[in-house]
Parts: structure tokens; sequence; C-alpha cells
């Protein structure tokens, strides 16, 4: 399954996308969690700086 995924997103409007991936400290336990979201490849910069 994943490699239909990645297969319509390295065609046309998929390219136009960036997966970003945030390492966040959980407030409650203190652990780490990994947020993951698609934004626009000019968005990329604000996404990171979050």
């Amino acid at each position: 399954m994943a490699k239909k995924v990645v297969a319509t997103l390295q065609k046309g409007e998929g390219r136009t996308f960036s997966k970003v991936i945030l390492m966040v400290k959980s407030e409650k336990t203190g652990a780490y969690v990994f947020k993951e979201e698609m934004v626009p490849n000019d968005k990329v910069q604000d996404a990171l700086k979050k």
C-alpha cells in the first residue's frame, strides 16, 4: 500500500509537497513524540519554526 502512495506523490501535484517530521517533547510524560505533516514546499521553513 505504501508503494501506491509514494507512486502517486511522485507524479503531478505530489512533487509540490514535502513531508515534515518534528520531534516534540510531551508536556505530561517528558517523552519525545514525532509529529508528521505534509506541507507545500514553500511553507517548509514556516512549519519547522513552529
